[in-house]
């Protein structure tokens, strides 16, 4: 499925992995959301937006292509 390997490519990132664990053993649940309401066009490129959420804030947010294999900080 496209949407849980967006997803998927993003928590494998070093920095991401590294964050995602240091949260969890602070207690808090990380959350990824895909924002397919706004998808991005660029370089001909379809790019949906995968964002890293915890502790109610906006930590990360990144463009990855449908087949994961492009991934672009946002």
């Amino acid at each position: 499925m496209p949407l849980r390997r967006a997803v998927t490519r993003v928590e494998m990132m070093p920095n991401v992995a590294e964050w995602h664990r240091e949260m969890v053993r602070k207690g808090v649940d990380p959350q990824y959301v895909v924002r397919l309401d706004e998808p991005r066009r660029e370089g001909g490129k379809c790019f949906w937006p995968v964002e890293v959420h915890a502790e109610g804030r906006l930590w990360w947010r990144y463009l990855v292509t449908p087949d994961g294999k492009t991934i672009r900080r946002q």
